[in-house]
């Protein structure tokens, strides 16, 4: 997916990238941290929460670059909060990982691997930080796997299934 902007809005620079030094820009990927939002409905299903990228509009989950020692599943949760204006608690062990590519400033993309951690849903905000760029929408898993454009993650959306209720 060369042409994947993934919800970071216009191109990232170069300069921007966590470790992304001109001689290391094909040297592997880029981690990320990314949150899969869940709750469970009023017949106890569950619903994952999906949400546009800021350019094209795709539906992605919230994801962002690590943040110096913080945890990945904190960061993950604190993406969640300014992408999708959701609060709650993060898995701290990772429900797997899936592979895409970043468009760059330059034109050129990197690779990127995003770590995913579930992340039970206990407030959802009116009011965040990018509620102006994106729009959100719970989904079944099944139709949130059907809609997301990261052929990697939806089999982990698919086969979804909390730790504990």
């Amino acid at each position: 997916m060369a042409d994947d902007v993934e919800g970071e809005g216009a191109p990232v620079p170069d300069s921007l990238l966590p470790g992304l030094g001109q001689a290391e820009a094909s040297t592997g990927p880029r981690v990320q941290y990314a949150a899969l939002p869940y709750r469970f409905d009023k017949n106890g299903q569950i619903e994952v929460l999906l949400i546009t990228s800021r350019t094209t509009k795709r539906w992605i989950i919230p994801k962002g670059w690590p943040m110096g020692e913080r945890a990945p599943h904190k960061v993950a949760a604190q993406e969640a909060f300014e992408e999708a204006g959701i609060e709650g608690r993060a898995a701290k062990k990772s429900i797997g990982a899936y592979n895409y590519d970043k468009l760059l400033s330059n034109g050129t993309s990197t690779p990127c691997r995003a770590e995913v951690f579930a992340l039970k849903v206990e407030k959802q905000k009116s009011i965040w930080p990018e509620r102006k760029q994106r729009k959100r929408r719970w989904l079944s898993l099944e139709e949130a796997a059907n809609l997301i454009s990261d052929t990697e993650l939806a089999p982990l959306i698919r086969a979804f299934e909390p730790a504990a209720r």
